[in-house]
C-alpha cells in the first residue's frame, strides 16, 4: 500500500487592520544623508517639522523618506 496525502486549500486574506483594537498608523521621517530618522508619530506634522528643525542644523541635507508604519492582518476565509 503507498502513502496518500490530503491537500486542502484555503484561500487567505491580506487587508489593513482597521479594528478598533490595531496599532495606529504612524508617519516618520529620514535624511537620506546621514539616516537619522525622526520619531514615529500618529500625526504626520511631528515629523515634518523634525526634517525642517533637521536641515536648518545641517543646510546641505535635502534628500528626506517618509517611512509609514500601518498595521495589517491576515485571516482564512471560511
Amino acid at each position: 500500500m503507498s502513502p496518500r496525502a490530503v491537500l486542502r486549500y484555503k484561500q487567505w486574506i491580506l487587508e489593513p487592520d482597521v479594528e478598533p483594537d490595531s496599532e495606529p498608523v504612524t508617519y516618520a521621517m529620514q535624511c537620506a544623508v546621514d539616516e537619522e530618522t525622526s520619531p514615529a508619530s500618529e500625526d504626520w506634522v511631528t515629523p515634518q517639522d523634525w526634517v525642517l528643525e533637521h536641515c536648518g542644523k545641517h543646510p546641505s541635507h535635502h534628500t528626506y523618506r517618509e517611512i509609514i508604519t500601518r498595521p495589517w492582518r491576515a485571516w482564512r476565509r471560511t
